[in-house]
């Protein structure tokens, strides 16, 4: 039996185990900082790796790009950064701690959202098979009960938010009894924007120095390169423009480890389309989206779509896909119908125009942007949490097991010879130079085997190879499954073609 781990356990491992650590650890810390591991980076590669083939290679019209962190000030002022990316925020007197106004409300909404799970698992328990839990939450009183409450909250948020009504935001938190977590109080202050771009000079002289912004999104970099790589690479419309990179954010209310941070790496895709198509082109890249993360294997019920009730001022259609955290269903990825936007305003604030002759049409026009944008950290949280479990196995003995899908895990196979000694490590190491060439191999020798295992479990390696004394009798080895513990003799010069195959 396999049961996931509680989100400290999480925290815990990834530090344990060199995936994740606090960063500048020896001077105490950076508050909302992390720094990534040995393993942490090759399971961040292979999962920025993933979304690019998905992305990139295989699609004839999307093409990548790595544009600059800086940027001119102009472009911050042209895409609304500069005067509205705020962040509502609110302070509790008694504990002196701040916290964004929206977390709060999301975080309520959250509780009650349990409350209607809690109902659907006992209701499941009682009925078993014939549970059907789409007519349980459509019939059931107290689930319909919570239910309203969520609307009745959604509506109120919403509204506030589109009127930009703080005194109705804080109103809202207080009528919803919410309480700060550290005071327990309700002491609320009023609540007001925060500006989240960190602002930094260039220039060696103070005086003459421009403000410069790091990037808060990478989105911009694309758009201001829209005419160079349509012209450059002769696309046409409909055409994506991908990219993975760093952004930074002055979050004040960072939390739940990498979930939020204030350096983090997104990746993002701006699609170009003709005006009049760009909902037809939202729900294709809706499904398409949720479709790359349903094949990593983890359950679809993980996952979930919420279109969003408030749609920003250039928007025509928005929804994100949330992932159920250990923490609840949070925000993984966006993807939002950005009308002409962005190229119309970076057209004003620059004086060029920023469009596109379609020679279909014979006319030129400014495209319309359908944008998939996710946080490559929040993916990485996502893998890594599902994957982690404690396991109970048939003798009442227990393993921590990372179970992730075979093409991200760090190391694809260990090489484990069974004693340091006749012959054995040699052998061990010539299969490693050999398997090395295809993908990335963790070499081992200390420890009985037994322990070694489980190291290699509890690091997500999907394949153990170990060499015995009748290796070099009969030149094959035991591969070792890691989800199954199962085992089976492989011939040598079959080995790199069937963990291939398996991968």
């Amino acid at each position: 039996m396999a049961n996931q781990m509680d989100f400290t356990k999480v925290v815990a491992h990834a530090k344990e185990y060199g995936f994740v650590f606090p960063s500048s650890e020896i001077y105490d810390g950076l508050a909302a900082v992390y720094d990534y591991g040995q393993l942490g980076v090759e399971l961040k590669n292979n999962i920025r790796q993933s979304w690019w083939r998905a992305m990139v290679q295989m699609h004839d019209n999307i093409v990548g790009l790595d544009s600059a962190i800086f940027m001119h000030p102009r472009i911050w002022k042209a895409s609304g950064h500069v005067d509205a990316f705020n962040d509502p925020l609110i302070d509790n007197r008694d504990s002196k701690k701040r916290y964004r106004a929206d977390v709060l409300i999301e975080d309520h909404i959250a509780k009650i959202e349990d409350k209607i799970e809690k109902e659907c698992a006992k209701a499941a328990k009682r009925f078993g098979d014939a549970f059907d839990r789409q007519q349980f939450v459509s019939t059931n009183a107290r689930v319909l009960e919570c239910q309203k409450q969520i609307d009745d909250i959604h509506a109120r948020y919403a509204d506030c938010m589109s009127r930009n009504d703080l005194d109705g935001l804080r109103q809202l938190i207080l009528d919803l009894g919410i309480v700060c977590p550290v005071s327990g109080t309700r002491n609320w202050t009023d609540v007001r924007q925060f500006n989240l771009m960190f602002a930094t000079r260039m220039g060696s002289v103070i005086d003459d120095s421009d403000t410069l912004y790091l990037r808060p999104e990478t989105a911009q970099g694309i758009f201001v390169n829209f005419l160079n790589v349509q012209k450059t690479g002769r696309m046409k419309i409909p055409f994506g423009i991908a990219q993975t990179g760093k952004a930074f954010r002055n979050e004040i209310v960072a939390r739940q480890f990498i979930f939020r941070m204030r350096e983090f790496e997104q990746m993002e895709m701006q699609f170009f389309v003709r005006p009049g198509t760009e909902l037809e082109w939202f729900k294709h890249w809706k499904e398409e989206r949720l479709q790359w993360h349903l094949s990593f294997g983890i359950p679809a019920d993980c996952y979930r779509y919420h279109d969003h009730e408030k749609l920003a001022h250039y928007a025509n259609a928005a929804t994100d896909i949330e992932f159920r955290f250990p923490f609840g269903f949070k925000e993984l990825e966006g993807i939002h119908s950005r009308t002409d936007f962005d190229l119309s305003r970076h057209s004003e604030f620059s004086g060029k125009k920023l469009q596109y002759f379609d020679t279909e049409l014979g006319e030129s026009y400014t495209p319309y942007v359908i944008e998939t944008s996710i946080g490559l950290d929040r993916t990485f949280l996502a893998i890594f949490s599902h994957a982690l479990r404690e396991e109970t196995l048939d003798d009442g003995s227990t393993r921590t097991l990372l179970s992730l899908p075979p093409s991200l895990a760090p190391y694809k196979v260990a090489v484990l010879p069974l004693v340091k000694k006749d012959g054995l490590p040699e052998k061990a190491q010539e299969i490693v130079g050999t398997l090395r060439r295809e993908m990335m191999v963790q070499y081992d020798e200390k420890d009985a085997i037994g322990r070694r295992y489980r190291r290699q479990d509890a690091i997500g390696t999907p394949f153990c190879v170990t060499i015995d004394s009748e290796t070099l009798a009969d030149s094959a080895v035991t591969v070792r499954h890691r989800d199954t513990m199962q085992q089976q003799r492989v011939p040598i010069d079959q080995l790199n073609s069937y963990l291939k195959s398996q991968l």
